[in-house]
């Protein structure tokens, strides 16, 4: 049945507590997505170990080893070329991709953002949903496209907004979400490409 299921690759930059939500929902048989490789820009962050101790190659391409984003880039397709995948996921992974990446995985790449999109792109979300009185917030899985946090939404999950929340409060709850949505979204995103 292995051969079946879509080849991930997952692109993280730290602790790698979506990249655990993955592992865990494709140790189901059932599930239709297996891990192939995690990449990371960081060297020794926690997620790596995670890998590790699930028996899933890790790779590091640091990108402070490259003079440009481009050559970081190149970096990363070369060391995904041992690998069949068909899917990268970015689960935490703090480097904007170049279009010159993005192009060449077209509709291949998935992405998972701490807001309700389109509302709050980039960073510092929990602060500005806060900031803004909101009293709802959320995360979304989309398609990565040149556009940062533009892509088509696949899934959302919906989280209030408490008396008294901090960033820090509401960031935590709102993670409980993202590894509720992340592999589902895979899910039915392998749905789309049977």
């Amino acid at each position: 049945m292995d051969d079946k299921k879509l080849n991930l690759a997952v692109f993280i930059s730290g602790r790698g507590s979506n990249l655990q939500s993955l592992i865990d929902a494709c140790r189901d048989e059932g599930y239709p997505a297996k891990i192939s490789v995690v990449l990371s820009n960081k060297p020794d962050v926690p997620g790596l170990q995670k890998a590790s101790d699930a028996n899933i190659p890790a790779i590091t391409v640091h990108h402070k080893d490259h003079n440009t984003r481009e050559d970081f880039e190149n970096a990363m397709l070369a060391a995904l070329k041992d690998y069949e995948i068909d899917l990268i996921c970015l689960a935490g992974f703090m480097r904007i991709l170049t279009p010159h990446f993005v192009n060449q995985w077209p509709g291949q790449i998935i992405n998972i953002h701490p807001s309700l999109l389109p509302d709050y792109k980039g960073t510092n979300t929990h602060e500005r949903v806060l900031a803004d009185g909101k009293t709802e917030t959320g995360c979304t899985v989309h398609y990565v496209v040149p556009d940062v946090d533009s892509g088509a939404i696949i899934v959302q999950k919906r989280v209030p907004v408490l008396e008294g929340d901090t960033p820090d409060a509401l960031a935590a709850r709102v993670l409980e979400q993202e590894h509720i949505a992340y592999p589902e979204a895979i899910a039915l995103a392998v749905k789309e490409k049977a």
